[in-house]
This record gives C-alpha cells, structure tokens and sequence, in this order.
C-alpha cells in the first residue's frame, strides 16, 4: 500500500509502515502543511489495526531540522493554529506531531541521521525508540529562536533524563551527537546504518504478539510516572484484557505445539 502527499510518505509491507517525512529540501523543515500530513498519517495508522511496527525517518539529508520560522511567521494566524486546543483534545496541532505517536497501538522506531533540532527532535520523542547515526546532530534549538519547546517535549523528555539536564539542553540549545544522546539515555541504539536495524527490529516487533506488543506500549506509557497504585492497576487492567483471546492463545501455541500458526490483527488497544 501507498500514500502519497506532498509532505509525508506512507508505506505498508507485510504490516510494517514506513513514515518518511519528505521535504529533504528545507531539510525537512516544519511549515504548517507538515504539520498537517503528519497528524493525519499518525491518525491513519492509530486506525490501522493491521499494522505491526512503524518506521519514521527523514528523506535526503536529515531527519528533521525542526520548525521552518521564516515560513510559519510570515502568517500570524499559523501560532494561532498551532497553538489552539479544539474541543478537549488535550494536545494542540503542534504538540500532536510527536504526542500522537504515543496513542498510535504499534510502537514506533525513529531512525535519525542529519539534523535533528528542534521540533524534529520532539517527534523523535514521541516515538517509542530512537535508532541514530554516530554522528547525528541533536538540539532543542527552541531558545535560540527566544521561545519554549512546546511540541510534547515536557511529556516525552522526563521519562528519559533529569530535570536538571533537561533544563540544560533546553537553556543552552546546543547540539550534541548520536553518541552524546546514547550517553544520556535519548536515543535507543546508535549504529551506522540506523535504517536497516530499524528495519530488523521492526520485523522482530512484528513477529510477536500483536496485543502484547500494543499492552507493553500502553503499559509503559500510562505508568512510568505514574503513582504505584496507579501502575499495578494499569497491569491488571490490561492482563485481563490479553488473557486467553486468540492472540495470547495463539502465544502458547506457537512456543509450543504449532510455531506456524498466525497472529489476528490486533484488536481492544
């Protein structure tokens, strides 16, 4: 399957989507049609139920280098729609380029190379794990320009790092290395061709429970700062969930007495 539009690729395969942000030009600048397919891909895929893992990268030479200010600023009212939060969704346009990745079931691999600043960075955060080159260059450039990061970061960046570091990062924009960022526990894996392991990995995702994979995801994300009551309830609440459906059945079978047999598409999450 194919989707094609003027600012994000969406490519399907044996229930893997590959997500290629694609204006490698502005080096895949943020200007308010981005901001848009992006939204929609990751509401897309939410739906999409069939879908196993996601791959979100960048085309040409950088993954995202963050907001396109000249574009956005020469129209006023473009702040104004990103920054409305219509109805009670609690995330406005811009926070949604990296928060719904977080409500998306399959988890998602970032693969990062080039430049990653910014609000590009704050997507990379929203994704469950982050595969980078060595040298990729990393910043949360939002100071620079006299403003905040306001993309999702302050829900994504505490599960990673201290407050005291994040208030560094955030102060100073300065940039850092894929190498740097493995130190600090933002990036997942740092490996010469980010890519292809992505890709291996997507596959491993892929091969494994559909509801499991989408209960860790889930798990993890309402509990990790969340209170211990909170936590174990989440673990219960979702163990009853998975219990003896076709999936979880399926589990047993295959690590047992039929390894061949097939996983439904995921449902419930």
């Amino acid at each position: 399957m194919n989707a094609n539009n003027e600012r994000v690729l969406l490519e399907i395969d044996q229930g893997i989507a590959t997500v290629t942000l694609n204006r490698p030009d502005k080096y895949n600048g943020l200007d308010m049609p981005m901001f848009e397919a992006i939204t929609r891909v990751a509401r897309q895929l939410k739906k999409d139920r069939s879908v196993r893992a996601i791959i979100l990268k960048g085309a040409g030479e950088a993954f995202c280098s963050g907001l396109d200010v000249g574009k956005v600023s020469k129209n006023p009212v473009n702040f104004l729609k990103l920054l409305v939060k219509p109805g009670r969704k609690i995330s406005n346009l811009a926070q949604d380029v990296g928060y719904l990745w977080r409500d998306v079931p399959a988890p998602v691999i970032a693969v990062t190379h080039g430049y990653c600043f910014g609000g590009g960075f704050q997507i990379a955060l929203g994704a469950d794990f982050r595969f980078a080159t060595p040298d990729c260059e990393f910043s949360i450039m939002e100071s620079k320009w006299g403003l905040i990061p306001d993309m999702s970061l302050t829900v994504t960046l505490r599960e990673l790092i201290s407050i005291d570091l994040a208030k560094e990062l955030t102060m100073t924009a300065r940039r850092f290395s894929g190498e740097e960022a493995k130190a600090m526990g933002l990036v997942t894996r740092v490996c010469a061709d980010p890519l292809e392991q992505a890709q291996a990995f997507a596959r491993e995702l892929a091969d494994r429970s559909p509801d499991a994979v989408a209960a860790s995801k889930l798990l993890f994300n309402r509990t990790w700062t969340a209170s211990d009551k909170t936590a174990l309830d989440w673990e219960t609440r979702l163990q009853k969930k998975i219990l003896a459906r076709a999936n979880q059945r399926t589990a047993v079978l295959r690590n047992t007495s039929d390894p061949e047999r097939s996983y439904q598409d995921r449902r419930g999450f």
